[in-house]
């Protein structure tokens, strides 16, 4: 029969509630249980302390980190490191009744034994943070992208990913890395540490015959699936409709539920500033041929250093013209301004207006980063009669209440607090600003400065603010003064055509592949152009102006990756010529992906879909159409997202990332689904009537017989009077 157990003479309770055996227990007991009591009369104890005494611990590898996933003994407290680049503080919105849920959904990665250690940890990281990020978990090896053979697995997919993931995270690369956030303030790749271990354990882990399943950052688990499946099927913030507003994503992130993944942040397919470098500079260089000036000589003036943001002024110094680009935040100007990706910062704003003047005389290519706020900057120019040429903005105002954007007059630091202590009056001196802004701004276009808004959601925010920045006879699609830089830029001389920002991830990580590839693209174009029709030469020449300076501009932070904007059929063909090289055993392994940004990926009325003028640019069926056909024609791993540019609820995006192997299958994959992931976003451009979506859309229905894509009838305007 079981002896009952009695308190005070078999046991005791700890201070944490644990039972302790005494050593009177385990005498009458009999037997050592080897399992280290801490009364053992039987010596083990003494045993092991001999032994550890002799031999050192054994330091994990890399691999074996990877492997084990959430360590089964707690790893010590992370000390917060104050050089990091950090997330603000995020707006307090819980009630304590969801401050314990918040609590309760993060324990659950955890064991129970270890629960008691952890609820006033995370309490605090809460209560400090307004998020639980988990600290203690973080790893201590090096973050950044490795050679994919690196990695442990037993699929050569899920090893890419690995990679992918990592360099998302890269502290080279990554705007708050310890807060797993890779750009634009809040765009994540996980919400904590915990889904970062258990994620690559499980790609680790899985085979070609499973697909792991992402639920806004949470890995669900590994499903059976098949060879031809994604590896990884991502979602991130797919809310229900109404509750996606900004303080829905406040709450529902701070429980845990849900993240904002940006576009390539949470898909990740991130590879550092280059990805918006070389969409700005085909968007500087278009800016001052629609103006009628070349680009030297000649004055842009932007904000924003910070994330994909940082890519302005280097896009502006590859244009060849001269860029202000403000920035409050003196961590990361330092930062952009230590890679090379500015050249001067200057903080007065008298000696700002002396340099700029110098430059322009002396038709300078340079690029000067101003510390403080751009308003200022605006003003200051308008007052000194400085003419600014080229004129937009790419703060995050998508995340306008969390550090996204910050009111003048006020310093870096005591916005911080106020966005953290006092959000109410934060959000009125940010509208104050906003009014401001676009004061400034009107005074400037009225002296023939040419503005356009960077896709940010700064017209939508102004507006919200009741700036001027409405149109005074709108039209449809035409509601505000200003256009997106879609409208009259991209949309009409590369997404109609389609040419998206098309890119590639060299898995080896070897500078040589990244040469390679670079070569072998710049060959395909300069065989396709020769035969390329008169709508596509001009954004064929700049591609192959783009690649042929790639080297020279010193782009790549973090993995070996390159970006550049082609049609469908240049992915295909570029994607083939590296699976080619591949084969012959001239580079190693490619990763080919794109931004959200896209032709076909995203639905976001106020940028990618804004030059649609048939009433659909509201809609989203678009990027899901495009990620599901993704799935099932080749993708390595597909993504969906609510949010992206310029704020939830305000879009949904998709991406993929494919890797070339230099099997034959991976050549089927690649023309299958590279074809699609274009053309699809054509014919829905094509059916709004856009002129250069239906040449181009014709075009591939004669390119690929099975193609036969339904064609808007052209009604007389006449009639309709």
């Amino acid at each position: 029969m079981k002896k009952v157990l009695i308190e005070g003479e078999d046991y005791y309770l700890s201070d944490r509630g644990f039972r302790v055996f005494t050593e009177k227990y385990l005498l009458d007991r009999g037997y050592c249980c080897m399992s280290g009591c801490k009364h053992c009369p039987y010596g083990f104890n003494k045993l092991v302390d001999q032994i550890r005494k002799k031999v050192k611990p054994r330091t994990m590898t890399f691999q074996e980190e990877i492997l084990q996933g959430i360590p089964s003994q707690l790893p010590p407290s992370a000390l917060y490191d104050a050089t990091i680049n950090h997330a603000p503080k995020r707006k307090e919105i819980l009630t304590d009744e969801e401050k314990t849920l918040a609590l309760r959904n993060a324990l659950r990665y955890f064991e129970p034994q270890h629960h008691a250690t952890l609820i006033p940890e995370f309490k605090e990281e809460l209560e400090k943070y307004g998020r639980i990020y988990m600290y203690r978990f973080r790893p201590k090896y090096r973050m950044y992208a490795r050679d994919i053979n690196e990695y442990p697995g037993k699929s050569l997919q899920a090893k890419a990913i690995q990679m992918m993931i990592q360099n998302n995270l890269d502290y080279a690369v990554a705007q708050h890395p310890h807060e797993l956030i890779t750009y634009g303030g809040n765009g994540a790749v996980f919400s904590n540490w915990a889904q970062y271990l258990l994620t690559m354990k499980y790609l680790a882990e899985m085979t070609d015959e499973q697909t792991l399943v992402m639920y806004s950052g949470h890995p669900m688990g590994l499903f059976p699936s098949h060879k031809n499946a994604p590896r990884v099927v991502v979602t991130n913030g797919m809310m229900i409709p109404n509750y996606s507003k900004p303080d829905d994503w406040e709450k529902f992130n701070a429980l845990g539920v849900t993240q904002y993944g940006q576009m390539t942040a949470g898909s990740y397919m991130y590879i550092g500033p280059q990805g918006i470098v070389h969409g700005t500079t085909i968007t500087v260089l278009n800016g001052f041929r629609k103006i009628g000036k070349e680009p030297k000589g000649n004055l842009f003036v932007t904000s924003g250093l910070g994330g994909m943001s940082g890519a302005q002024p280097k896009a502006g110094t590859i244009a060849g013209c001269i860029t202000v680009c403000a920035e409050v935040n003196p961590k990361i100007t330092k930062i952009r301004h230590n890679q090379g990706w500015i050249h001067e910062v200057i903080e007065d704003l008298d000696q700002l207006v002396n340099r700029v003047r110098k430059a322009q005389e002396r038709k300078e290519v340079v690029s000067i980063a101003y510390l403080g706020n751009v308003v200022d900057v605006w003003e200051k120019f308008d007052q000194e009669n400085l003419h600014i040429d080229l004129g937009s903005d790419q703060t995050s105002l998508h995340n306008p209440w969390a550090g996204g954007y910050y009111p003048v007059g006020i310093s870096f630091e005591e916005s911080n607090k106020m966005m953290a202590d006092q959000p109410e009056l934060f959000k009125e001196k940010v509208q104050e600003t906003l009014r401001r802004h676009a004061a400034a701004i009107n005074k400037h276009t009225a002296k023939g400065t040419y503005f356009f808004d960077y896709g940010n959601a700064f017209l939508l925010e102004a507006s919200r603010a009741g700036a001027d920045v409405m149109n005074p006879t709108p039209t449809l699609g035409r509601e505000f003064k200003y256009p997106s830089y879609v409208q009259d830029i991209m949309g009409p001389m590369c997404f109609d055509y389609g040419f998206g920002p098309f890119r590639w991830v060299c898995a080896s990580n070897n500078p040589e592949d990244l040469q390679k590839t670079d070569d072998i693209a710049c060959a395909v174009l300069e065989e396709m152009i020769k035969t390329s029709p008169e709508e596509i030469q001009q954004q064929m020449k700049d591609n192959i102006q783009w690649i042929r300076g790639a080297q020279e501009n010193k782009l790549v932070v973090g993995s070996q990756a390159r970006i550049l904007y082609a049609d469908a059929e240049g992915r295909m063909k570029i994607a083939k010529a590296f699976n080619d090289a591949i084969n012959d055993g001239k580079i190693g392994p490619v990763v080919l992906g794109r931004d959200h940004h896209d032709v076909s990926g995203t639905d976001s009325p106020y940028r990618e879909t804004s030059n649609i003028y048939d009433g659909s640019r509201f809609t989203a069926d678009m990027a899901i159409h495009n990620v599901i056909g993704d799935s099932f024609r080749g993708a390595t791993w597909v993504s969906i997202h609510n949010g992206g540019g310029v704020g939830w609820g305000e879009v949904i995006n998709g991406g993929f990332g494919m890797l070339l192997d230099g099997t034959n299958e991976a050549e089927q994959r690649l023309k299958s689904m590279l074809f699609w992931d274009v053309n699809n976003g054509i014919s829905r451009r094509s059916w709004a009537r856009n002129e250069g979506a239906v040449f181009a859309i014709k075009r591939a229905m004669e390119a690929e017989p099975l193609l036969k894509v339904t064609l808007p009838n052209i009604v007389d305007d006449n009639l309709l009077k």
